[in-house]
C-alpha cells in the first residue's frame, strides 16, 4: 500500500503564445471536487475575456478520480492534453486550468493540443512537485479526564491536532500517518475513548 503521493508544491503559472492566441495555465493544489468547481469559477471570473477555460483534475491518494474538460474546444484538443501532463508528472490532488484568449487565427486541432499541453506543462514546472504522506483524520470525542492521556499520546507520536473543541465534551481532530493509525486507534479503544477515522 502506498505511503505517499506526489502533488504540486504551490500554485504555478505558465504562459504560451501561438499565432496571436494566448494561453494562460495555472496548476493549483486541491483536495476535493467542490474545491475544483470553486477554483474553476474563480479562474473564469479572473479571465472573463477568455474564450475558453479548459481544465483537468486528478484527485485521491491513488489518483483514480479524474476528469478533463474541453470547454467548447474540439473534442480531446484541450482537456486530454492537460490531463496528459498531469499524468506525465505522476501527480494527484491537483487542478490544471488553461484560459485561451483568441488571437484571430485558427490553430487547428494539432495546434490546440500543442498549446494546451505546453501551457499546462509550464504551469506544472513552475508549481514544483512535492511528496506528501498519506494521512488519516481521526475524530475523537472524550471527557476532560481523558484529555491528558490523549494529549500525552499525541505528543509521544508527534501527531498534528487539526482542530479542538473544549465545550461540554472534548472533541479533537488529529492528522495521523496511515502507518500509525492502527496503533493509535487501538490505544483509544483500550481507553474506551470514542473515535472514528476518515
Amino acid at each position: 500500500m502506498a505511503k505517499s503521493y506526489l502533488t504540486v508544491a504551490k500554485i504555478g503559472e505558465g504562459f504560451y503564445k501561438e499565432k496571436g492566441s494566448k494561453f494562460l495555465g495555472f496548476a493549483i493544489p486541491c483536495k476535493d471536487e467542490n474545491e475544483v468547481k470553486r477554483l474553476i469559477e474563480q479562474f473564469r471570473k479572473e479571465n472573463s475575456g477568455a474564450c475558453h477555460v479548459c481544465s483537468a483534475f486528478k484527485l485521491g491518494n491513488d489518483g483514480k478520480h479524474y476528469r478533463a474538460s474541453d470547454d467548447g474546444e474540439p473534442n480531446n484538443s484541450a482537456g486530454q492534453p492537460i490531463l496528459g501532463q498531469i499524468n506525465s508528472f505522476g501527480i494527484t490532488q491537483v487542478l490544471v486550468a488553461v484560459a485561451r484568449y483568441y488571437g484571430g487565427t485558427k490553430l487547428g486541432v494539432g495546434g490546440l493540443i500543442n498549446a494546451y499541453r505546453t501551457a499546462a506543462k509550464l504551469a506544472l514546472e513552475d508549481a514544483g512537485i512535492v511528496e506528501e504522506e498519506i494521512t488519516d483524520c481521526v475524530k475523537i470525542s472524550c471527557t476532560y479526564e481523558q484529555m491528558p492521556l490523549i494529549m500525552k499520546e499525541i505528543k509521544i507520536n508527534n501527531l498534528q491536532v487539526l482542530s479542538q473543541n473544549l465545550d461540554l465534551n472534548c472533541e479533537l481532530e488529529i492528522s495521523i500517518n496511515q502507518e500509525q493509525t492502527t496503533s493509535f486507534t487501538s490505544f483509544l479503544d483500550f481507553q474506551k475513548i470514542k473515535h472514528n477515522v476518515n
